[in-house]
């Protein structure tokens, strides 16, 4: 059986959606999506490494809730 999964939407400010998009173009990036997908991904670890604790608590309950992780 393979698990399903769950998405949700996040809002980011349009210039921002934009300046990303024009970035990603040639990349292996697909969306805007998958790449913050990846930099927040890549953040959490940066974060776990450093030990950041509370904040990083605070970080991942909040990616959770919106279906990263």
């Amino acid at each position: 059986m393979v698990k399903k999964r769950k998405y949700t939407t996040i809002t980011i400010p349009a210039p921002l959606f934009e300046k990303i998009k024009n970035e990603i173009k040639d990349t292996g990036f697909s969306s805007v999506s998958d790449y913050v997908t990846f930099v927040l991904r890549e953040t959490l670890v940066k974060m776990r490494d450093k030990g950041m604790g509370k904040e990083r608590d605070t970080v991942v309950s909040r990616l959770k809730a919106l279906g990263y992780m």
